[in-house]
């Protein structure tokens, strides 16, 4: 996504764990487009302080925010109680608490500008409760969406706008340890179908659209052991 708007000239903030990363991504979009300004912050998403302190320099270095995408996540666990409870806490720490602490920061630099766009990265698993090691991913994902729904219902007719983009599966090194993937796009499509959701900044969007959008319905309507059928995936321990 930095990639892709960094062509368009875009100045940009980015965050995540790993300081060294982001400093080679620094210099790679630099180097390919000079004339764009982007800063780096390391930063844990479960820390709340640290998360006010990075919107705080990020609108410093860029000389404000006119959009803030929630994308940190992991997929870490098991089935419930198949004694695999830290790592599914894991799971819903970083992706709803930690989506919850981007909001409070992001919608506090937002609501003082009266502007701004808030991007929640929720998944298509957030339609219907997943078994599995599925499950706490699957519920802290579903837990991103309704926070981005009330978010919208508050700031119904503010110039905040809230965005909820679920993708499908897209081949990042999070889904590389899935078993029974289906429709996996490709890093490029992937990418480029979620970022042409969050420019159209639709409240809601499954991506890429085709096969999702029409899978997205037959979820939440297919028999319990049909739906079992592509719903008990164990998603990699990692992070994006």
């Amino acid at each position: 996504m930095a990639r892709r708007w960094a062509a368009d000239g875009r100045d940009l903030a980015l965050a995540a764990r790993r300081l060294d990363e982001l400093e080679r991504l620094r210099e790679e979009l630099l180097s390919a487009h000079p004339g764009i300004t982007v800063s780096v912050h390391p930063l844990d998403v479960t820390d709340p302080a640290a998360v006010g302190e990075v919107v705080d320099d990020a609108v410093a270095a860029l000389g404000g925010l006119d959009r803030v995408v929630a994308n940190a996540g992991t997929g870490q666990g098991g089935p419930i109680g198949t004694g695999q409870a830290a790592g599914n806490r894991a799971t819903a720490l970083t992706n709803f608490v930690g989506t919850l602490n981007q909001a409070e920061s992001a919608l506090r630099h937002f609501r003082g500008v009266g502007r701004g766009h808030f991007v929640v990265i929720s998944s298509v698993s957030a339609v219907r409760g997943m078994g599995g090691a599925m499950n706490a991913y699957s519920a802290s994902k579903a837990g991103v969406t309704a926070l981005a729904d009330g978010l919208r219902t508050d700031l119904l007719g503010t110039a905040i706008r809230v965005s909820a983009v679920h993708p499908g599966y897209v081949d990042t090194a999070l889904a590389a340890g899935l078993p029974g993937k289906i429709f996996t796009a490709g890093l490029e499509r992937g990418t480029a179908a979620i970022v042409d959701a969050v420019e159209r900044e639709r409240p809601r969007a499954y991506v890429p659209a085709w096969p999702w959008v029409p899978l997205s319905v037959l979820m939440r309507v297919a028999p319990l052991p049909v739906f079992r059928l592509f719903a008990s995936g164990r998603p990699r321990t990692g992070s994006h």
